[in-house]
């Protein structure tokens, strides 16, 4: 995906046509919204709560909570940021509840350069990224993945997180830099060549899934 915002296109018609069926009392429209984004939504939560359980708990009452509200979804903007906006929203809830939990181990290995030092290296890479990860600031972290993970347009990820656009493009960059400058320190990454400069590095951190086929290949 591009930096720039994706415009709306069938499946957010598809959504809107269901959503609008749904607010109608069709639990047969019902049941396909919940069947059509449970897996993003479920992703999302996993990731801010790094715990499968609790994300399970959190959808299913995310979903509850969406379908009850339909009423006031704007049916002239997108449904996908409105549900991810309810379901973040609750793992925020969730989370001030509890202290947080360890980060999960799978996280940033495919943004990582192509590398072919086997299984091994592998195992060492995806430990390392979790640990930058895990230093991120939580909204960097959201941001940058729902951008790179959820294909979420700029604008769909500020109605999710309740923020400018241009400050989504601010995390996203920040989370990128910070992400490169762990693994150049941690020698994770070579240090800079001179035909690399940093800003490529960066650049390599969202290659997905290239780096992950060349980090086990």
């Amino acid at each position: 995906m591009s930096d720039n915002d994706r415009q709306p296109g069938q499946e957010d018609e598809v959504d809107r046509a269901l959503a609008l069926q749904a607010r109608g009392g069709d639990q047969s429209a019902m049941r396909q919204l919940v069947e059509r984004h449970q897996p993003m939504v479920l992703r999302l939560c996993q990731r801010m709560l790094g715990n499968r359980h609790d994300a399970e708990d959190v959808v299913q009452e995310s979903f509850v909570r969406a379908l009850r509200s339909l009423e006031r979804w704007d049916s002239t903007r997108a449904l996908r940021p409105w549900l991810l906006a309810i379901a973040a929203n609750r793992c925020r809830t969730a989370l001030s509840k509890r202290k947080p939990l360890v980060c999960d181990q799978q996280v940033l290995a495919d943004e990582l350069p192509a590398r072919r030092d086997g299984a091994q290296r592998l195992k060492q890479l995806t430990e390392e990224v979790a640990l930058a990860l895990g230093e991120l600031r939580p909204e960097y972290r959201q941001a940058f993945e729902l951008f790179h993970y959820e294909q979420l347009a700029y604008a769909e990820i500020a109605e999710v997180m309740s923020v400018p656009v241009g400050t989504v493009k601010t995390w996203i960059h920040r989370a990128r830099q910070e992400t490169a400058a762990r693994l150049i320190r941690r020698g994770v990454v070579e240090k800079v060549e001179e035909r690399v400069d940093r800003s490529e590095i960066q650049h390599a951190l969202p290659a997905i899934p290239r780096a992950a086929a060349s980090l086990t290949g």
